[in-house]
């Protein structure tokens, strides 16, 4: 995560002043390094709520990092510490129908850039990065194709390409959990969404049992990371906050991922970090390639 650090040079924010609601302070102790996290609302579009968190340098430069699939904005996150060193500030906000954050039925992909804009607006950011985590990604990339006024920089990790991608076999080398989901999504909305209906409630009320059940699917360097304790922690805690509300975020998620995303790839202007692991299987590192085809300007690690 040290490409965090180019972000973070000759930047430039503004100090955030807009009134904003509060709706819950936690206690962040990532790696026993404890911050008082205070999650925020704001309200888009006239009625639904966005709730997001700020960590890091206040007043430095922001990077809003954008979670994966499931996920919520309570992390994994970069050390306290970390963050101040770099004179970063990290803002991370709950998908809608995740954590705190009201569903939006039916959203795309695109979507999401429009929930960042309010959120910078709001903030009174004149310019920020963004860095999308596995699910992430492509809500990220949807943010540097509409926003390249305001974004400097975009960053990706383990992402998924568009499923009506050309020239990609979509589902080649994806775990067979993964294939599952995005099968029953392509078929509608009913099936995917009693499935995983069903499985969030289990996750929430048990959060071991969804690292359980990925266990034999990950790969030796992602089964030792997860056995990571403080790790383990993190992806615990943030799925029983991504499932606060029910599974509306997955769902929309997967079938968001199945669908047109709503902007091309190619327009994306801005410098783009592509990073992949080479073994991934829930997101095959050929979707990164594919994504290095389409994008102007990037720079690839895999």
């Amino acid at each position: 995560m040290l490409f965090i650090g180019g972000f973070a040079a000759n930047s430039r924010a503004r100090v955030p002043g807009a009134p904003i609601r509060l709706s819950a302070v936690t206690l962040d102790d990532t790696a026993g390094l404890r911050e008082a996290v205070v999650t925020r609302e704001i309200t888009v579009s006239g009625k639904r709520r966005v709730a997001f968190d700020c960590r890091g340098a206040a007043g430095g430069f922001p990077v809003f990092l954008l979670h994966g699939t499931p996920g919520s904005r309570s992390g994994p996150v970069l050390r306290p510490s970390v963050l101040y060193r770099l004179g970063v500030q990290v803002i991370s906000y709950d998908r809608p129908g995740y954590g705190r954050s009201d569903r939006a039925p039916k959203r795309s992909v695109v979507d999401a850039a429009a929930d960042v804009l309010a959120i910078a607006d709001e903030l009174q950011l004149k310019e920020f990065s963004v860095i999308g985590r596995s699910g992430g990604g492509p809500h990220a990339l949807a943010c540097a194709a509409l926003l390249s006024d305001r974004v400097r920089r975009a960053a990706v990790l383990v992402s998924i390409a568009p499923s009506d991608a050309g020239g990609l076999n979509w589902e080649e080398g994806m775990t067979e959990s993964n294939v599952a989901e995005y099968e029953l999504a392509s078929r509608g909305d009913e099936e995917v969404t009693a499935d995983l209906t069903e499985r969030a409630a289990r996750i929430h009320a048990d959060p071991e049992s969804l690292l359980e059940f990925l266990l034999p699917e990950l790969t030796a360097p992602d089964r030792k990371i997860v056995r990571d304790a403080a790790i383990r922690r993190q992806l615990k805690n943030t799925y029983v906050e991504a499932f606060r509300r029910g599974a509306c975020g997955w769902i929309d998620d997967v079938l968001a991922f199945r669908k047109p995303w709503g902007f091309k790839v190619s327009d994306i202007k801005v410098p783009v970090l592509l990073w992949h692991g080479a073994d991934d299987v829930f997101s095959p590192v050929a979707h990164t390639h594919w994504l290095a085809g389409q994008i102007p300007e990037h720079q690839r690690a895999v």
